[in-house]
């Protein structure tokens, strides 16, 4: 069973064209995407009803018209909003679509410092606001031939997503030395989300988690708890039952084995943590999204 991943590293689109974009539907298509970062600059375009997205630490409740910009490595997750249904669309795309080379003068001046969070954007912008009415008529051709990307419009893709740099550019800030010393702290984190993806069946302990990253048990609780906006024990506890439920859509696997699996050793524990998450036990879970 694969894991859900927190470092996505798949290619998204292909080799030579590296940009996709995805539609996605909550909770008809599923329930949450947990944190997660990826390679690719992305862009999400809701256009039905409400969702909520969580950027680094900051928690956002996006609505129809609204736009979430998100820089490559930059982590985040998508979820349902108490009972609210969602429709959007994600554009994901590589830098190199746009400059193939890291020495080009155009990517420096107009890509690196995004990367080096030198530069940084307004990540959440609401309907109406000047970047996003400037943003929206791009999105939306994008969305509108996504079908055919690569095959006859691959030039209109290109030349939307320069344009979208140039409006990015035209409206990013510089960020000081605090927001830049942040940001890394926030990176060193990656290490022990890292950690819970390759070992969450196994015991992981805070100290462990801490010593990962490089900082003291104090700091590492405190830096974890503003990026994630839980505590490490509570976010390790989540992963294990995103998983758990993931395997019992997906697998056949006995529940007791599932928990096991998944790093609950107590099975009515497991019960309890599942039914407070989903409000369902893990059997009618399974029933209710199987049958």
């Amino acid at each position: 069973m694969t894991p859900t991943l927190l470092h996505e590293t798949k290619i998204h689109g292909t080799i030579d064209f590296p940009y996709i974009v995805y539609h996605g539907k909550i909770p008809d298509f599923i329930h949450s995407y947990p944190l997660h970062w990826h390679d690719e600059a992305e862009l999400i375009y809701i256009t039905r009803g409400c969702v909520k997205i969580t950027v680094w630490s900051n928690v956002y409740h996006v609505q129809e018209g609204d736009i979430i910009i998100l820089m490559p490595h930059v982590i985040h997750s998508i979820e349902q909003l108490d009972s609210n249904h969602a429709e959007y669309f994600n554009i994901v795309f590589h830098f190199s679509m746009l400059e193939t080379s890291e020495e080009n003068s155009c990517y420096e001046k107009y890509l690196k410092p995004f990367l080096t969070h030198e530069k940084n954007v307004n990540c959440y912008e609401k309907k109406g606001t000047k970047l996003n009415t400037l943003l929206t008529p791009m999105l939306l051709s994008l969305i509108e031939h996504r079908r055919d990307s690569y095959t006859t419009c691959e030039y209109l893709v290109k030349s939307n997503l320069f344009m979208m740099i140039h409006v990015l550019n035209q409206s990013c800030i510089n960020a000081d030395k605090n927001e830049v010393l942040l940001q890394l702290n926030y990176g060193k984190l990656k290490t022990a989300l890292y950690h819970v993806q390759n070992s969450y069946a196994q015991n992981i302990t805070i100290k462990k988690a801490a010593a990962l990253c490089g900082f003291s048990e104090s700091h590492f609780m405190k830096l974890f708890k503003e990026l994630t906006g839980m505590s490490f024990t509570a976010y390790l506890i989540n992963y294990r039952l995103e998983l758990s439920a993931k395997q019992l859509m997906e697998t056949e696997q006995k529940i007791i084995d599932i928990a096991i699996n998944c790093g609950f050793h107590n099975h009515s524990y497991f019960t309890r943590a599942f039914l407070k998450k989903y409000g369902l036990t893990p059997a009618k879970y399974r029933k209710t999204f199987t049958d």
